[in-house]
């Protein structure tokens, strides 16, 4: 079969400009043949060079002595004692999940798992963030469904627990939904496993699952725009199969433990290509490749086909040769292909051959370090004018207009359809607050969390980044866990255009002041760019997902909210209804400023919250809907009603950062006020547990009648 013509728009529909396409030959002193191509423009693509966001986020802190392994590897590597860390990352399948939503979001979860295991821990907790478009859009419903079908399916099948996540709905995800996928594993702190090869010589190994043409050229296609030609792309989604990515695993595991594996990594985006480019480019060697000894599941494919295709479940490894038939042995027992597929040389050559014929010759270092790298134009965002129209409401018009909304009401109908307590180590599952994971074997817990706040984002980038790493913060903290550190995905527009690349720059920003001054750094993450349709760009969504450490289980704050007890307000009285979600869902506004966060105030409440533990019979942050909904939140998870004794709209649902709602018994009250005072810190009385009404000032309710429609309003909305 011969090679296609290599015409300009073959060219420009492999992502490479004018100017990009020169370099390549200048680079070769020739023109690159097709198969090179297509390798080149894997590697060059957005979605792995990350050509528009280097620059910034060279700037986030990444460091800390409990970084074990930041940004750079599969996932990041964190110290949490004993011998023992946390390997956790997140990652976006935002364009798979759009135009197939089941295979898309289901790869998208196989995708991170391998992330994590093949640094050589075994997952332990899963998250996702999801982002649709308006309920009455005409493909929103199909989307949630086959989305949330796709995590739970791979994700209950593999047999890991969700811990966590968030789902929006705003018109901006219309033509682009986000689906963004987070794992945590365990591995001893001295058993990490690394993607540098080394020594020369040395077999390259191809493991897992057979390749196919699903998903050939998918991290092209993922750093593009949408348009009317979306149906076109389907067949760049992969295919999962998360039974045969169980057997992986394990066999993964069971071959790391026999001391064969030089380094590893998983085959991801641009498939074989990425892979074998990242390994040979970390550890200063070259790579041959050797095509006809891949395993394939289809007929007469090319080689353009085999480097680029991202079918699922595969990994690929540098092999220790004196033990190899152990090696070999241990993927047969599992039923997975084991085959010697090239080796590392010492010359910067990335060299594929397909039975005896050269297929590609290309400096390997070329392909990665020498990426093309953008400083973007931008420009910073306006200034949000102040909100000076106060709108006012009857309070519990107002709380019914947040839990009625898909945004705000509750999310069991999305996490009872996901496995949350297998493994059995689950200490909270999903549904208020961080998700809490028991260390196996010890007395350790681990929180989990996903934040951001989009609509903060646009209206103040800066603010805003700064705003999701705080509520992360705030998160963890609620259940009693020292924040350890974070990972971030970066869903943006078209970063061509300087408004779009302001708000990236603007979030990189108050994301990095906050992950430093919170002491949580960025050891792991994903950039998700051209998130568009037709010119129209989704809300600017850095997403932050964060993991805390309780160092014993009596420092756990549970909830034990009973009849009498006080609600106490930590921080100031509510006022800021800029960019608020009563605003939104009750006004239709997207008006004002977004809050300003105070780190300093932050990182105070925070130490009071975890030194206090022992008196708090629960906690919650205050966020989305302000006093008024993390109240009602709290009240339906006691079963008990609230009274609160102001009926102010702004004290009840402004959205003022650094705050938390407690319950206490009235005794421990008074001494949490004592505390507090000591410390020069706010703390308020502002109601009482018990009873079955809610009230807010002079207007109530019955706790049962809101409870259900709390807890229907999602399901009708999607169903």
């Amino acid at each position: 079969m011969s090679d296609p013509e290599i015409t300009p728009d073959v060219i420009a529909a492999h992502g490479f400009t004018p100017a990009e396409w020169e370099e390549v030959n200048r680079i070769l002193g020739r023109a690159p043949n097709f198969t090179e191509m297509g390798i080149f423009s894997a590697m060059w693509n957005e979605h792995c060079s990350y050509k528009s966001s280097k620059k910034w986020l060279r700037t986030l802190p990444t460091e800390g002595p409990q970084v074990i392994c930041g940004p750079g590897e599969n996932a990041g590597v964190v110290d949490i004692g004993d011998g023992q860390a946390v390997v956790f990352k997140m990652e976006s399948h935002n364009h798979p999940s759009y135009i197939e939503p089941y295979q898309g979001a289901a790869t998208g979860v196989g995708g991170i798992l391998r992330d994590v295991f093949t640094m050589g821990a075994r997952p332990i907790a899963s998250m996702n963030s999801l982002s649709f478009g308006e309920p009455a859009h005409h493909k929103t419903k199909q989307l949630v469904h086959g989305v949330v079908a796709g995590v739970g399916g791979y994700g209950n099948c593999f047999g890991v627990p969700c811990a966590g996540g968030e789902v929006r709905f705003d018109p901006a995800y219309n033509g682009n939904c986000l689906v963004n996928a987070f794992a945590a594993g365990l591995a001893d702190a001295d058993k990490i496993f690394y993607s540098a090869a080394s020594g020369v010589g040395m077999p390259v190994v191809y493991l897992g699952a057979k390749t196919g043409r699903d998903g050939v050229g998918g991290a092209t296609m993922a750093s593009a725009e949408f348009d009317d030609t979306i149906e076109e792309k389907r067949p760049t989604v992969q295919v999962g199969d998360p039974f045969t990515e169980k057997r992986l695993m394990e066999a993964t595991l069971e071959l790391m433990a026999t001391g064969a594996v030089i380094s590893i990594q998983d085959m991801g985006a641009a498939g074989l290509t990425c892979s074998a480019v990242e390994m040979g480019d970390k550890g200063n060697l070259g790579v041959v490749l050797d095509l006809e000894k891949v395993p394939t599941r289809e007929e007469n494919m090319t080689a353009y086909e085999m480097m680029l295709s991202e079918s699922q479940e595969r990994m690929l490894m540098v092999l220790r040769p004196e033990l190899e038939a152990e090696a070999k042995a241990v993927f047969d027992k599992w039923d997975l292909d084991f085959a010697i597929v090239g080796e590392t040389i010492a010359e910067d050559r990335f060299l594929i051959r397909l039975n005896g014929e050269i297929k590609a010759d290309l400096p390997l270092k070329a392909l990665s370090g020498t990426a093309p790298e953008y400083d973007r134009p931008w420009e910073p965002t306006a200034p949000a004018p102040s909100l000076t129209d106060i709108p006012s409401i009857d309070p519990i018009e107002g709380l019914r207009a947040l839990i009625s909304s898909p945004n705000y009401a509750s999310k069991a109908w999305v996490y009872e359809q996901y496995d949350t307590m297998v493994m059995a180590d689950s200490a909270r599952t999903p549904g208020f607050g961080a998700g809490l994971i028991r260390v196996h074997g010890t007395d350790k817990t681990l929180a989990f969390t996903s934040d951001v706040t989009p609509r903060y984002v646009k209206a103040n980038p800066v603010e805003g980044g700064k705003q999701a790493v705080a509520e992360a913060y705030r998160n963890l903290t609620a259940v009693g866990a020292v924040p350890l550190a974070t990972t971030d995905n970066l869903n943006f527009g078209n970063p061509e255009k300087p408004a779009i690349m302001g708000q990236f720059v603007g979030a990189i920003k108050g994301i990095g002041e906050a992950v430093a001054a919170l002491d949580m750094p960025i050891v792991s993450g994903n950039v998700s760019l051209y998130n568009e349709t037709d010119g129209t760009a989704i809300l600017p969504t850095p997403t932050i997902g964060a993991v805390g450490l309780i160092a014993t289980s009596d420092r756990i704050i549970g909830f034990d909210v009973r009849e009498g007890h006080v609600a106490l307000l930590l921080g100031a009285a509510g006022s800021h209804l800029g960019q608020s979600a009563l605003l939104a869902e009750a006004f239709g506004r997207s008006e004002g400023d977004a809050p300003p966060v105070d780190l300093a105030a932050e990182a105070a409440h925070g130490d009071f919250i975890r030194a206090n533990h022992a008196m708090l019979g629960a906690c919650t942050d205050l966020s989305d809907g302000g006093l008024a909904l993390a109240g009602f939140e709290m009240a339906h998870r006691a079963g008990l009603g609230l009274t609160l004794a102001t009926g102010d709209t702004a004290a009840l649902f402004g959205e003022d950062q650094a705050r938390y709602l407690i319950a206490a018994s009235a005794q421990d009250a008074d001494t949490l006020r004592a505390s507090a005072e000591s410390a020069g810190l706010t703390l308020t009385e502002v109601g009482r547990f018990g009873g079955d009404t809610v009230r807010f000032g002079d207007a109530s309710a019955p706790l049962a009648d809101l409870s259900a429609l709390y807890g229907s309003a999602f399901a009708q909305t999607v169903t």
